[in-house]
């Protein structure tokens, strides 16, 4: 098939007689399918249903310092908890405080505490005039609905191929001292699936912020969540490079197990500096006595250590693989040669990107739910949910079964192909 673009008016209205024909008739099926969000599907959930077996009545729930996981105490975790999550995440265990289930509650909570009782002894942010985050995008959506809740100032950063802009990053946070942080999901990123490269890891570490409560939200939720056993991307452990630069505080990051256990009920922590963790602490401490010490044993015995949850993770890849291969299979098919879209291969994480043509998205997305596909929502991608350019779509593969994936797929690609036609004869 030629480029949309270089086909003359009839043949573009006679094509879209066709596909208006087709999508017509996705319509009669009456489908209710959601590619909306990044969920594991059952098959996914099922994968770790022993994991329910590990602790019963008969279970010695003693950890290893001694203490009953039934009571009270050990406010920052237990420390097998702080072994299997600090490999996970590759940093010593030392430099770990582990929460509950979510890393996004973390996030929230740490930008909480900034602008209720400021960062490591600095001004608590509701004092200030005017605070601003960094927003690499596309990106993710809570990120920018937690700086939004809190009525922080977002600016976006373009992506390229190896990270956010880092040249735009490096002169922002040292020019503007309202500057006090940067959200990033550095490894296979929400939705893209790029990995940053090792300069760009490195620029990072050796940033010079001119405000001493900059922080780097370092979201590492896709650590080890490849899709391929023998072609992976490789991201330099961030805490250890900030050392090396001069910079032990400048980075907080996260981690959890909610896309490896189970979503809602897996276990999340912070890793950051010792001075980080204990200005931390201090507020924990008035929070909470601790966190569910039964569900980190319950994760430490069922996986036993790294080796134990890459294999599992593995499983997860046999699932999801041929799942991202289908949706990027029928978008080579159906729109490479038509020059009305864009997308990335990623090799982990959860998502595809796809860039339509500029003023597109909305009704791409409007017009796949009037057939009973619900995506997610345009925009969300970036700050305030405003995509300048109306052109990012988020594609979710993961919930889905397989024929339901390939249904909506072929569904998203028709409206995408039916939008563009419209955008093209308007401009003829």
């Amino acid at each position: 098939m030629s480029s949309y673009e270089s086909m003359g008016k009839q043949e573009l209205l006679q094509l879209k007689k066709e596909l208006d024909a087709k999508f017509e008739a996705f319509k009669a099926k009456g489908l209710k399918l959601d590619m909306s969000r990044g969920k594991p599907g059952a098959d996914q959930l099922d994968l770790s249903m022993k994991m329910m077996d590990v602790l019963d009545s008969t279970a010695n729930l003693k950890c290893a310092e001694g203490v009953d996981c039934r009571n009270y105490g050990i406010l920052d975790g237990i420390s097998e908890a702080k072994q299997l999550l600090g490999d996970m995440i590759e940093v010593p265990p030392e430099n770990i405080i582990i929460y509950g289930n979510s890393s996004l509650n973390i996030m929230y909570d740490t930008v909480s505490r900034s602008v209720t009782h400021g960062v490591m002894g600095s001004t608590p942010w509701c004092k200030l005039d005017k605070v601003k985050f960094l927003c690499p995008v596309p990106g993710y959506d809570r990120h920018f609905a937690i700086t939004e809740y809190f009525g922080i100032e977002m600016i976006p950063v373009p992506m390229t191929s190896v990270g956010p802009d880092m040249d735009m990053v490096e002169q922002l946070v040292t020019e503007d001292d309202a500057i006090k942080g940067i959200w990033c999901v550095p490894k296979y990123s929400n939705p893209q699936g790029i990995t940053y490269s090792d300069d760009t890891v490195r620029r990072f570490a050796r940033l010079k912020p001119v405000a001493k409560d900059f922080r780097i939200y370092w979201d590492n939720a896709y650590g080890v969540h490849h899709l391929y056993e023998d072609d992976q991307d490789v991201l330099i452990e961030i805490l250890a490079e900030c050392e090396r630069a001069g910079n032990p505080d400048l980075v907080f990051k996260f981690c959890s197990t909610s896309k490896i256990s189970f979503p809602g009920s897996g276990v999340a922590a912070i890793a950051a500096s010792a001075a980080n963790l204990e200005f931390i602490k201090k507020q924990m401490a008035i929070q909470t006595i601790g966190y569910d010490k039964l569900n980190q044993l319950r994760h430490v015995r069922y996986y036993k250590n790294l080796d134990g949850m890459k294999a599992h993770m593995k499983l997860h890849a046999d699932i999801l693989r041929p799942k991202f291969e289908a949706v990027l299979d029928t978008l080579d098919k159906e729109l490479s040669s038509c020059d009305i879209g864009s997308w990335i291969r990623p090799k982990g994480g959860y998502f595809i990107s796809f860039e339509a043509l500029e003023g597109c998205a909305k009704a791409i997305i409007a017009k796949c739910k009037e057939a009973g596909v619900v995506m997610t929502p345009a925009g969300a991608t970036y700050p305030y949910g405003n995509d300048p350019y109306d052109s990012n779509i988020r594609i979710a593969p993961s919930f889905p079964t397989p024929d339901e994936l390939a249904t909506a797929t072929e569904l998203f690609v028709l409206c995408v192909k039916l939008v563009s036609i419209d955008k093209i004869l308007a401009n003829k």
